[in-house]
C-alpha cells in the first residue's frame, strides 16, 4: 500500500464556518428562510436532508453543497472504522443515579441516541425524567454530563417540586438546578413538532446536553384517531423522531422520550402490554426500557426490552421522596419472602 493508504479522499472543504450565513451561496435572505424552517446552527443543517431546504427556495443542487459544507464545518463525512472507534470515546454516558439501571445499560444513557421509556400510567416514566433533569447537572466525574435539560411537556406532568426535592437529596442547590432547565409545554403535536424543529439554537445557547419529551406519542395518539388516519400519524412521528435523533448526534446530547402503551386483549402468551407508534418508534428508539409496578409499594421493576448491542434484562428500582433509588439486597428478600 502507498505512503498515502492511510488518508481517506479529501472531496469537501474543511473549513469552519460558525454562522449559516458564512456558508458560500448562503446570503441574508436564504438564512433568514432557513432559520423560519428550524435551521439556526451549522450543526443542525449538517443533519438536514435535501428536500427539507426545498421550502427555503433552494433549488436540489445549492441545497446538497450548503448541506455538505455543514456536514464539512462540522466533521461529518466518510471516515474509517479505526477513526470512528475514535470518535465514539466522545459519546458520554448518563447516570440514572442507580446503580441497577446503570449496569442493565452499561453504564448509563448514551449520548446521540434515543432512549425509551414506555409503561402504564403512574409507572414512574416521568419520575425517572425527573432525576435525570437532576443528574446531568452533575459533573462528569460523577456520572452527570455538567450540562443543561431541554424538557418538552405533553402531559403536564412536569412538576418542580419534584426537582427540589431530588437535588435537596443530592446536596445540590434547587435554585441553581432549575436556572439550567429550559421548560416548555407543548398543546398540540403540531406545536410539539414546532418546539423541537425551533430548539437548535437554544440547545447551543444553553449547553442543553439532555433533551426530554415526556410524553411522545399522547397528543399524536388523542389527534389521529382510526385507521384512516394512521399513515399521516406515523409519517409525523417518523419525522418528529428523526428530527430529535439528529438534534442529539448534532450537539453530543441524551435524548429520552416516554410512550404511552395499550393493552392487546387478544393476546394470550406473554405481555399484552404494548408500545404506542410502532415499528417507527420501535426502530428509531435505539434502547428501549419497559417500567412496570410491584403489586404493592413504590418498587418498579424496569426491563430493557431492545438495544443494538445489550441483552435483555431486568432492574429492580423504587421511587421514594428522595428520588429513583436502588433496592437494597435485604428489601429484595423481604418481598421475596412476601409473594
Amino acid at each position: 500500500m502507498s505512503e498515502d493508504s492511510d488518508k481517506l479522499p479529501e472531496t469537501q472543504s474543511t473549513e469552519k464556518y460558525e454562522f449559516i450565513e458564512d456558508i458560500p451561496g448562503v446570503g441574508p435572505a436564504t438564512a433568514q428562510k432557513l432559520r423560519e424552517l428550524g435551521y439556526r446552527t451549522i450543526e443542525s443543517l449538517a443533519m438536514a436532508a435535501i428536500r427539507e431546504l426545498e421550502p427555503a427556495g433552494i433549488s436540489e443542487k445549492k441545497a446538497q453543497q450548503v448541506i455538505q459544507a455543514a456536514r464539512s464545518s462540522v466533521g461529518v463525512s466518510f471516515i474509517r472504522a479505526d477513526q470512528l472507534l475514535k470518535q465514539r470515546q466522545n459519546v458520554a454516558r448518563l447516570t440514572t443515579g442507580c446503580k441497577s439501571i446503570d449496569e442493565l445499560i452499561d453504564g448509563g444513557l448514551e449520548t446521540q441516541t434515543i432512549t425509551e421509556f414506555y409503561g402504564e400510567y403512574g409507572s414512574g416514566k416521568s419520575q425517572v425524567c425527573h432525576q435525570l433533569c437532576v443528574n446531568v447537572q452533575l459533573p462528569l466525574e460523577q456520572g452527570g454530563l455538567n450540562g443543561g435539560v431541554l424538557y418538552i411537556d405533553t402531559e403536564n406532568t412536569f412538576r418542580l417540586e419534584r426537582i427540589v426535592q431530588m437535588a435537596t437529596h443530592l446536596g445540590l442547590n434547587p435554585e441553581d438546578i432549575v436556572k439550567n432547565i429550559i421548560y416548555a409545554e407543548a398543546y398540540t403535536s403540531d406545536h410539539q413538532m414546532f418546539l423541537l424543529e425551533n430548539a437548535d439554537e437554544i440547545i447551543k445557547a444553553n449547553n442543553i446536553k439532555l433533551i426530554i419529551i415526556d410524553s411522545l406519542t399522547a397528543h399524536f395518539r388523542s389527534e389521529y384517531m382510526g385507521r384512516e388516519m394512521l399513515a399521516s400519524r406515523q409519517q409525523r412521528l417518523n419525522k418528529h423522531m428523526h428530527k430529535l435523533t439528529a438534534l442529539a448526534r448534532a450537539f453530543n446530547a441524551v435524548a429520552i422520550v416516554t410512550n404511552q402503551v395499550m393493552s392487546k386483549p387478544d393476546q394470550f402468551f406473554g405481555d399484552a402490554i404494548q408500545p404506542i407508534g410502532g415499528n417507527i418508534v420501535g426502530h428509531t428508539s435505539q434502547t428501549r426500557v419497559y417500567i412496570r409496578r410491584a403489586p404493592h409499594g413504590p418498587v418498579r421493576i424496569l426491563r430493557l426490552v431492545s438495544s443494538p448491542y445489550l441483552p435483555e434484562g431486568e432492574a429492580i428500582i423504587k421511587v421514594t421522596e428522595n428520588g429513583i433509588e436502588d433496592v437494597s439486597e435485604e428489601e429484595k428478600a423481604t418481598k421475596s419472602r412476601g409473594r
